[in-house]
């Protein structure tokens, strides 16, 4: 897969994509990284480190966020992309569900677009990313799922990737321009978390690489008893994980110990 200029084998090696969020309120970092000096410093060591990709998000999607308008969006993330493109040599991803936003990201310089309900949010995003010819992540989500229970987790999450696909093939998105992430910490239970990354590999079946986002999630809180600031390790042993289960991706806060991790899980695999 080619992500804006480099290439990336989905098949045989797992990426690491440093997070960057310039949002004053994310679930474990919000307002590290919302002046620019501090976005550029965090992307050079995120880079320096050993990401692949750096993801701009602009909105905190944790629990119970507030939703900022797509202004505030686009004035969080635009500037920052801009100036990573001028500094950096590295593909950025935008994390939005919002069509406008993705458009001006683009059009700033992002090379990916990192999408939290999977193209069923925002009718309009599918053809922004059509016609920019970029590749894109799409997320299993579900909304009112009070409303809307899972009566099979596994296949029911999969039925929904598939009409995410079908979505992103009727607005002229080609296959190998698509990323599947099973949305760690959205609409599910702890229980469905477990086992989205334990079936990680009913995924891989769909034939889309896959990206796994578990750093710091909840799913690690309640299994270790342990807050935000202490899931460091539960976050490790999931992308190690993620490397057994040939996922191609790994979104990740730390990203030299996720390095590490990958690196050490690929050469008991490979040799």
């Amino acid at each position: 897969m080619k992500i804006g200029t480099r290439e990336f084998d989905c098949k045989h090696k797992t990426y690491v994509m440093g997070i960057l969020n310039v949002t004053p309120d994310s679930f474990s970092d919000g307002g590290s990284w919302n002046r620019m000096d501090a976005a550029l410093k965090h992307t050079e060591q995120m880079i320096q480190e050993g990401a692949k990709i750096i993801d701009v998000g602009g909105e905190s999607t944790r629990p119970g966020y507030q939703m900022v308008t797509e202004e505030e969006e686009i004035s969080r993330t635009v500037p920052v992309i801009e100036q990573i493109k001028k500094h950096f040599d590295i593909p950025v991803s935008i994390d939005t569900y919002k069509s406008s936003v993705a458009k001006a990201a683009v059009d700033a310089g992002a090379d990916l677009v990192n999408d939290i309900w999977g193209l069923k949010y925002d009718a309009a995003l599918a053809q922004v990313i059509a016609q920019a010819g970029v590749p894109c992540c799409l997320m299993h989500n579900r909304k009112e799922i009070e409303k809307h229970p899972y009566q099979n987790f596994m296949q029911d999450m999969l039925a929904d990737l598939r009409e995410t696909t079908a979505i992103a093939k009727k607005a002229g998105i080609s296959d190998d321009k698509v990323i599947l992430d099973p949305g760690v910490g959205f609409a599910k239970t702890y229980e469905n978390n477990l086992e989205a990354i334990r079936s990680l590999e009913q995924l891989q079946a769909l034939g889309y690489p896959v990206l796994l986002g578990a750093s710091r999630k909840s799913v690690i809180g309640l299994s270790l008893d342990l807050p935000v600031t202490e899931r460091l390790e539960g976050t490790l042993v999931t992308t190690v994980f993620a490397v057994m289960k040939r996922c191609a991706f790994v979104r990740v806060h730390d990203v030299k110990e996720n390095v590490r991790a990958v690196r050490m899980a690929e050469a008991l695999l490979y040799g």
